[in-house]
């Protein structure tokens, strides 16, 4: 009897342990199929280069390269943030003076923010300012909170208006456009953003012509380096984080013709630039089907004419000014700037400082890359030379360069705007 317990123990404690086997088998498989799924999601969603462009009057596309291509908007996602914004005003929900209250959740968003004071509130004017230009994450949030309740609840709203707008390969998932592999757009999308907020918000969208704003005694500077490299820009937003690469969404009107370009994953902010620039110009360019100037028939020509009399005047002989202003139509930006952020006796706090610089201003440094470069420098108490690590950030433009500065200084670092043939 003593003997079939025991094999009945042994039994039971085999099929257990097979039992335990197969569920931790089963979890194994689920887990690997889970794991496989979100870096199927995470291959199909990572940032690769797009870009389009269309004219806004005539519908027609003139580029167009992997423009349905699903890409992090990084902060143009802060387009359909103001659009909601834009809405509110519109429907009289709020005003302008309105002031919307700070959390402790929005004060504690990342750069780029305006530093937000948990408890405090910010008018509702400011905070459109500040997303425009600032392309401010906590202010961003604070809209959200306050228009929508919660963030997520704001985001579910944000995505149901770019269904109605015709945004159909876009989700939200924040209004700030910080990293999440759920939030999701493409350059065709955001285009038709583009093109929506201006038609439904025309008095609105003036705003996007921002190019600073002061809060609280601190200048911020837009980051759209177009609206004053560019003639014709009017609008409207960058975009940056280290998955999205730097995006573009431009709004440019010459002569009654307005095109809107998109470019996302661009590798630096200047050479995203740079090639908005060269595709405008592209498109820009248009050969007139038909002579501008007709020639008169003959039968069109007067029987008598007129006599022209010329008087003669004396004009004074002038020089050309030895500068010269650069022209309407500037195909390139700026001559070549960098910032300089300090000199630093150790190697580890000079990569510190780069890496806090780039925290502070995301969309313009990103991941441009820092330059170290060892120095020497004279002690004047001993005479002895000393070794420092001085930190720039090179290939800027000089509205970028400065900008970059006016950013740090009000954060407390230390920087200097120079065009790079400065040898000092």
């Amino acid at each position: 009897m003593l003997k079939n317990c025991t094999k009945m123990l042994n039994y039971q404690k085999f099929f257990l342990f097979q039992n335990n086997y197969s569920m931790r088998l089963i979890k194994l498989i689920f887990n690997s199929i889970f794991i496989l799924f979100f870096i199927a999601i995470a291959s199909s969603a990572k940032a690769k280069y797009a870009s389009f462009i269309i004219n806004e009057n005539t519908k027609r596309i003139y580029h167009n390269t992997n423009a349905d291509t699903r890409n992090y908007p990084a902060s143009l996602t802060k387009i359909m943030t103001l659009y909601m914004v834009f809405d509110a005003l519109k429907n009289k929900k709020i005003s302008m003076n309105t002031k919307f209250k700070i959390s402790k959740r929005a004060a504690r968003q990342p750069p780029s923010k305006l530093n937000l004071s948990a408890g405090s509130s910010i008018t509702v004017k400011n905070a459109i300012l500040a997303l425009i230009t600032k392309s401010a994450n906590d202010v961003a949030t604070v809209v959200a909170e306050n228009l929508g309740k919660s963030e997520r609840n704001f985001a579910r709203l944000m995505t149901r208006k770019a269904k109605k707008l015709g945004m159909t390969r876009t989700i939200f998932k924040n209004a700030s456009g910080l990293p999440n592999r759920g939030q999701l757009s493409t350059a065709r999308d955001m285009a038709i953003l583009g093109m929506a907020i201006r038609k439904n918000h025309p008095n609105f969208f003036k705003l996007f012509k921002t190019k600073s704003f002061v809060y609280k005694g601190i200048k911020y500077t837009n980051h759209n380096n177009l609206l004053s490299n560019y003639s014709g820009t009017d609008g409207i937003k960058t975009g940056y984080t280290s998955a999205s690469g730097f995006n573009l969404v431009a709004s440019v009107e010459r002569n009654g013709q307005r095109i809107i370009g998109v470019v996302f994953g661009g590798k630096k902010a200047r050479s995203r630039d740079k090639h908005m620039i060269n595709l405008l110009n592209k498109y820009f360019k248009t050969n007139p089907s038909k002579p501008l100037v007709r020639t008169a028939k003959p039968s069109e020509l007067p029987k008598v004419r007129p006599k022209i009399v010329i008087a003669e005047r004396n004009v004074k002989s002038f020089k050309i000014p030895p500068k010269t202003t650069k022209t309407l139509y500037s195909e390139n930006v700026q001559d070549d700037w960098f910032v300089q952020i300090g000199a630093f006796k150790n190697r580890l706090n000079a990569h510190k400082a780069a890496r806090n610089a780039r925290n502070i201003v995301p969309e313009q440094l990103g991941n441009l890359p820092a330059s170290l470069s060892k120095i020497t420098k004279t002690n004047n108490a001993n005479n002895n030379l000393e070794y420092l690590w001085r930190v720039r950030f090179i290939e800027l433009a000089e509205n970028q360069a400065r900008s970059v500065c006016a950013e740090l200084w009000t954060s407390g670092l230390s920087c200097i705007p120079l065009p790079s043939n400065n040898k000092s």
